[in-house]
This record gives C-alpha cells, sequence and structure tokens, in this order.
C-alpha cells in the first residue's frame, strides 16, 4: 500500500552547478528528480548548498569595495541571503516548469529567506573549516589570503579554497512559517546553503561570519517539521 511521505531533500553542489549558465542547465535536471517525488505523491522540501556560489559573491563583493573606497565590504551572512535568493530562483523556476509539463498547473513553489540562529560560543568560530568558492591554486590561494585577508586550506589534493567557521544550527527563526507553507502543501525551499547564519542580541538578529553545514540545517529542519525521510 503507497504511503505519502514527507521528504527533506538537501542539494549539494553537483545539483547546482558552480557557475551561473551551469547552474541554469543543472536545475533541470534536479527539478525532474524532484517532480519524480511529487508526481509520486510525495511532500517535497528542498534544502540546498552554496558553496561555490557564496564564495563567487563573496568574491565579487570584496573587489568592489577594493575598488570603490565608499563601498563598504558586505559582511559574509549577506553574501548568503544573495546565494538564498539567485539558487532559490532558478530552483523554483525550474520546479515550476517541470511541474506544469506533467500537468501539476496550481502547484506553486515558494522560496523562504531563512535565518537559523547560531550560538555565538561555538567554537567553530575559533576553527574555521567549512570550503567556500571555486577551488584555486597556491599563487591563487596566496593572493587571496594577502589581498582580503582570507583563511585558505588545501582540500583533498584538488587545490585550495577560502574556509571560514561552520557553527552547528540552533533554531531556524523562520520555522513557523515554513510549517505553515508545507502543512498547506506548497512546495518549499528553505534554509539554503544552511540558512543566513544570525545570533541574537536582545530582540535583534546580527548576522554571524559563517556558513552552515546545509546537511546539519537539514537534519533540524527535517526534525522540526516531523518528516519521514
Amino acid at each position: 500500500m503507497f504511503t505519502r511521505k514527507r521528504i527533506v531533500i538537501a542539494l549539494g553542489g553537483n545539483a547546482l552547478g558552480n557557475t551561473l549558465p551551469e547552474q541554469m542547465v543543472a536545475v533541470k535536471t534536479t527539478a525532474k528528480a524532484l517532480c519524480d517525488l511529487i508526481e509520486e505523491g510525495h511532500q517535497v522540501v528542498v534544502v540546498h548548498g552554496n558553496g561555490p556560489q557564496v564564495g563567487m559573491i563573496n568574491n565579487a563583493m570584496s573587489a568592489l569595495s577594493k575598488e570603490d573606497e565608499n563601498q563598504p565590504n558586505t559582511p559574509l551572512s549577506v553574501c548568503v541571503a544573495m546565494s538564498q535568493a539567485y539558487i532559490g530562483y532558478d530552483l523554483q523556476n525550474a520546479l515550476r516548469e517541470e511541474l506544469r509539463i506533467r500537468g501539476f498547473v496550481r502547484t506553486p513553489v515558494v522560496t523562504v529567506v531563512t535565518q537559523v540562529r547560531v550560538d555565538p560560543n561555538d567554537t567553530a568560530f575559533e576553527n574555521p573549516s567549512k570550503p567556500i568558492g571555486k577551488f584555486l591554486t597556491k599563487e591563487e590561494a596566496d593572493h587571496q589570503a594577502k589581498a582580503y585577508g582570507h583563511i585558505m586550506k588545501e582540500d583533498a589534493g584538488r587545490g585550495y579554497r577560502r574556509v571560514v567557521a561552520s557553527p552547528k544550527p540552533v533554531e531556524i527563526v523562520e520555522q513557523d512559517a515554513i510549517n505553515s507553507l508545507v502543512d498547506a502543501n506548497k512546495i518549499v525551499i528553505c534554509c539554503g546553503g544552511g540558512g543566513i547564519p544570525v545570533v541574537l542580541n536582545g530582540h535583534h538578529l546580527k548576522g554571524a561570519s559563517a556558513v552552515i553545514d546545509k546537511d546539519y540545517a537539514s537534519c533540524l529542519l527535517a526534525k522540526e517539521l516531523d518528516a519521514d525521510m
């Protein structure tokens, strides 16, 4: 007997590509796989990584601040927010198009710009380990470290990448809104890049210089949604 399942899916870099043109192509293939599950009757909630994308955005914004002294440096948390929006834009449009090809003309897809609270005392801030951005040569990595103050590490023999803090997620700030959308049978894309990392100062949510691992964020999301898989 068929049982409808609530499934949280965490998409890695291979599902998104490394550049804007690659992403446009990759999400079409990804959408087909997701829509197979939707067509089978399952409820799908999508989380995605953003390692290459947030690195690209951060480098672009850093270069802008070097060129224009009136342009302040863009916090990493804002770069995560930018990556959520543009990846979500491509993903939700690819899903919408694939669903309509299959006859699901009234199935809405929505991207939630999602903040995820972290502990400011998390030891990850003392030991940056999360790679972001593209692979670089030793010379390129040395230049980036000198020019931008980035921490660069060799990654599995494939080259050098920037590493940043990766604290554990404590709370998904928009969880209630996500629950409502999922309960209303919307297809939700959320916690992109693991969520925008924030710390709580009184009533104020302040962006943290970090990137949350999307797998940890997905686990917390699945728990809070009471997902089956």
